[in-house]
């Protein structure tokens, strides 16, 4: 049974959202982001938006199981192979959500003003209701969830070693975004893992 039975839904009957403060404890969590910062092939990518190509306002890294592509924004991404840090996260990230992932994307936020816009992740890659796995490294950042018809916001500030996982109808009801803040920000690493279909 996952332990994501264990926590409460916080968006019952509209899909599925769990919430896990510090899945990794402070020095694990420490020592992956170390790492991460340090070892991940970072960069700064151009995605083709409303009819123009705009450069990401974060880094990124696209990693997992050579079938395990990904296109979004008009660009289609090819996994780098699994680090040695990535497979041991994905382990327990899998164990605790008794699921089971092929691929991951690394963000890093360097600061404030480094963001996610609006969206849904509804890509057919990863099929009709996917369970994707978000853990936050760093510093915290507030991810705003808003709904789709009604316009209803709902706010998690996510911190060191937190766990996020969005499951069931969420990517239908929902959509998310990671805002610029004027507060002083460190930077912050996000893993998401998935399961790409091809």
């Amino acid at each position: 049974m996952s332990a994501l039975s264990s926590l409460p839904n916080l968006v019952p009957d509209e899909g599925e959202l769990y919430y896990r403060s510090g899945l990794f404890g402070a020095a694990t969590a420490d020592e992956y982001y170390q790492r991460l910062y340090r070892s991940l092939a970072w960069r700064q990518e151009q995605l083709f938006i409303y009819g123009r190509w705009l450069k990401v306002p974060r880094l990124m890294a696209w990693y997992g199981d050579p079938a395990a592509r990904y296109r979004y924004s008009g660009v289609e991404h090819l996994p780098l192979p699994w680090t040695a840090d990535l497979q041991a996260i994905r382990g327990d990230v899998e164990m605790f959500c008794a699921h089971g992932f092929n691929s991951v994307l690394a963000n890093l936020y360097r600061d404030g003003q480094d963001s996610m816009g609006c969206h849904a992740d509804d890509e057919k890659e990863l099929g009709q209701n996917p369970l994707i796995a978000s853990l936050s490294f760093g510093d915290s950042r507030l991810l705003r969830f808003r709904h789709r018809k009604t316009g209803r916001t709902l706010d998690i500030e996510l911190r060191h070693g937190d766990l996020l996982v969005m499951a069931g109808e969420l990517q239908h009801h929902w959509r998310h975004e990671l805002p610029k803040t004027r507060k002083s920000k460190q930077p912050r690493i996000n893993l998401t893992f998935r399961r790409i279909f091809t």
